[in-house]
């Protein structure tokens, strides 16, 4: 991927080096935590649907941290200019296609954190995997996950963290559109699997636009190269509910996914990257998903 000497945004918060120190979660968790069945891998991609949907309760899916790096990291180092630019073109992106509607794009703020942090949806933690807080909307990431993505799930490369990032900010654009609050609303009306399917629409729809920003970014600033695509699509098939439940359980529960099989994933990113246009990503009236 290519984006040395690129914009960096300013809409970076850096928290790391002022250490944890956090108890339990309080209020409502963030990650991927209630509605989910207790997976290894389902630290991946956060959003709680209790958050989002209005509920409460359960805590996140601990899971064995990778090694993290000193305590303090520069916030000049590579790892951290390479998130920076990556908001970069979210922001360039999001507000070119909210500019096309007539409206302004409100760009999301990102925490670097290590261990826990305190988050307006509760006490954040690195077990949680890259979260999005619809409360403050801020986007946490500890940067171990990246390492951790790689050595759980062999899935490298600067493309495929890229994409955790845009499907996070993704959350963001469906909190500012309403399509949150409209799911939020629907949940409170609906069954558990009901709410679970609910939850895949609105993890799909952000698996799509993650694809969005991917083309309208490459359109603008060639930053594509050979490969990249592939990791995407290999970190979207990774982190599939049955991809993780057949891991974990050795059983596969669709009634139970809240994020969308493999295939599902990999179908509405590349949708998304293929199309480039927000309309293609309707995953709520979606007849086949």
């Amino acid at each position: 991927m290519k984006w040395e000497g690129d914009r960096q945004s300013d809409n970076v918060e850096d928290r790391r080096g002022g250490g944890g120190g956090f108890g339990g979660f309080g209020g409502k968790t963030v990650g991927i935590g209630t509605l989910v069945i207790a997976l290894i891998g389902s630290v991946f991609f956060g959003i709680d649907p209790s958050v989002i949907l209005g509920g409460g309760g359960g805590g996140p899916v601990p899971v064995q941290q990778a090694p993290q790096g000193p305590q303090g990291a520069p916030a000049d180092d590579r790892e951290t200019q390479f998130v920076r630019t990556t908001l970069a073109y979210t922001e360039d992106a999001w507000a070119q296609i909210f500019a096309e509607q007539g409206a302004q794009y409100r760009p999301a703020r990102l925490v670097l954190f290590e261990g826990a942090t305190p988050t307006a949806c509760g006490t954040g933690r690195s077990a949680t995997g890259p979260f999005y807080c619809p409360a403050d909307g801020k986007v946490y990431i500890d940067l171990g996950f990246f390492r951790l993505m790689q050595q759980r799930f062999n899935v490298a490369g600067e493309f495929a963290q890229a994409y955790v990032i845009a499907h996070e900010v993704g959350h963001h654009v469906q909190n500012l559109l309403g399509v949150s609050d409209k799911v939020h609303n629907a949940q409170q009306r609906a069954s558990e699997r009901e709410g679970n399917a609910l939850s895949v629409r609105l993890e799909l729809q952000a698996d799509c636009f993650a694809g969005v920003w991917a083309n309208r970014t490459n359109k603008r600033e060639q930053i594509l190269e050979a490969g990249d695509v592939e990791t995407a699509l290999a970190a979207a098939t990774a982190i599939g509910d049955d991809a993780l439940q057949r891991q974990s359980q050795g059983t596969v529960v669709p009634d139970s996914f809240t994020h969308g099989s493999s295939a599902q994933r990999v179908r509405w990113f590349t949708r998304g990257l293929e199309s480039g246009s927000v309309e293609q990503c309707n995953t709520f009236e979606a007849r086949q998903l």
